[in-house]
């Protein structure tokens, strides 16, 4: 991952226009020649329409192929459309993670019987009724597929809990209840257990579920050649499948085959304790430090710019942090809204592109549009990146020692003419620092790339600058 940056190519408010694939697939090179190494795309099979974004997965076997739901391509395109697209990102050396979602699925075909009885939704291990008979749709049977890539049948007692009882018309968080089942071990316990999310939640203590999720898991990555996965919601599943289904695949597709998951929690213990129950097999979205850089967008000059790395994943397991600044949950108008405010988003990219620790994860929302709005991020992201794959090499050397003004450098190294850097944050008024860049760089005379300073710093014999950075703003210094 030296210098590498995974790009989100997809924000939650897309056009259902089936474009997506043959857009990426045309901008290839483009993200080629800005420094993006991997590009992290949406669920790319069928959900319970081609409006849905991906996350109400229907049948994870129908990648834009068969026509189910009304539709054949998803929101997204077909899949000769998606295959078409993973060979033009690959011809241009970047991977391609495909988002996941095992945690459950929706639009089921038709409604079967089982007995099951509601629980507190504060507290999903405290029923509130007796079990009582319900009617839910849990009935899987792919009419317009078939059995072609496997003749599995989701029954309601391959699932732990479902939210609608269509006998009596209500809604609620619904247990089912046979011999042997219970909500799954190994979740984060908020809620008292954290198993169930949403729709119908897949049973991972099931070994035949197990198995055929196995199965999928070694026939998307083959089919489609996919570099990695994007685990959607892994605070809601049980642990132990996640590290045995990732072993699973990269039994068949090496012990490179990448995977990020989504622990969406604001607590970097939880976060040390998930890594270590999956014994490490996985990477984070470094949700602590996304939600920093949120409170400092929020809270302005009276945030301590000290802290912003306080509590991160990125300074306790840095390499096993994805960064990242907002995404499709962050964005306004999202379940999780959280965004970073516009006039701090510069610096946040700044710090996450440009820090020697992490993998940076570029939101597709930041950079292009959201809703056909025109993000007025592009032209510093492209100075970044450009400052990433040019500069951002070598010892880093942290400044973090002033409430309002803080930032850090990079040496750079030989073999990389020109590298190094300087990097000063401010959330109040105009500030300077000095900066030690390493006496290899003594004589030289560095600018701010960003434009907002037009002083010119040399740097004296002992590798040492006075560097400088307007009120509110961030300043990158290279030679």
């Amino acid at each position: 991952m030296k210098n590498g940056v995974m790009m989100q190519y997809f924000e939650w408010n897309l056009p259902n226009d089936g474009t997506l694939w043959k857009k990426i697939k045309d901008d290839a090179q483009h993200l080629h020649d800005i420094g993006v190494t991997a590009i992290w795309i949406p669920p790319a099979y069928k959900g319970c329409g081609n409006d849905d974004v991906g996350y109400g997965t229907y049948d994870l076997y129908d990648l834009g192929e068969f026509d189910q739901k009304g539709t054949v391509r998803t929101k997204y395109g077909t899949k000769q459309e998606l295959k078409e697209m993973i060979d033009a990102l690959h011809a241009c050396d970047i991977s391609v993670y495909m988002d996941t979602v095992l945690n459950h699925k929706a639009g089921a075909d038709h409604l079967e019987t089982c007995m099951a009885r509601l629980v507190d939704p504060d507290n999903r291990d405290e029923p509130i009724c007796e079990p009582y008979e319900i009617e839910c749709w849990t009935g899987f049977d792919f009419p317009g597929r078939g059995n072609t890539y496997s003749d599995f049948k989701w029954h309601w007692y391959h699932f732990s809990g479902t939210d609608y009882n269509e006998r009596d018309k209500k809604t609620g968080i619904y247990q089912i209840v046979s011999e042997g089942k219970a909500w799954s071990m190994g979740v984060d316990n908020e809620n008292g257990n954290y198993d169930y999310l949403m729709f119908s939640d897949i049973d991972l203590n099931h070994p035949d579920v197990i198995a055929e999720l196995k199965h999928w898991g070694r026939w998307v990555a083959e089919e489609m050649d996919i570099d990695g996965m994007r685990l959607d919601a892994v605070k809601h599943m049980n642990d132990e499948f996640i590290k045995d289904f990732l072993a699973d695949l990269r039994a068949v597709r090496g012990d490179d085959f990448y995977a990020v998951g989504e622990y969406w929690v604001d607590d970097i213990e939880t976060l040390e304790s998930y890594l270590a129950n999956v014994g490490y097999a996985t990477d984070l979205f470094d949700v602590c430090l996304h939600y920093n850089l949120s409170c400092a967008s929020k809270e302005g000059g009276d945030y301590d710019l000290r802290k912003l790395l306080d509590g991160t994943l990125v300074l306790r397991h840095p390499e096993l942090a994805v960064t990242f600044v907002d995404n499709h949950d962050s964005q306004a108008g999202s379940s999780l809204e959280s965004q970073v405010e516009d006039w701090f988003k510069p610096s946040a990219y700044a710090l996450i592109l440009l820090m020697e620790k992490g993998y940076p994860c570029l939101f597709y929302g930041d950079y292009y549009e959201t809703s056909g709005n025109a993000s007025p991020h592009r032209d510093i992201i492209d100075i970044l990146l450009d400052v990433r794959k040019r500069c951002a090499y070598g010892e880093q050397t942290d400044y973090f020692d002033h409430p309002c003004t803080v930032g850090f450098t990079r040496h750079g190294v030989e073999k990389m003419p020109g590298s190094g850097l300087a990097l000063l944050i401010s959330n109040g008024d105009e500030g300077e620092k000095l900066m030690n860049v390493g006496v290899g760089h003594a004589g030289e005379i560095w600018h701010d790339v960003t434009g907002n300073r037009t002083e010119e710093v040399t740097i004296d014999n002992d590798g040492n600058g006075r560097f400088f950075v307007s009120g509110g703003k961030m300043a990158v210094w290279t030679p």
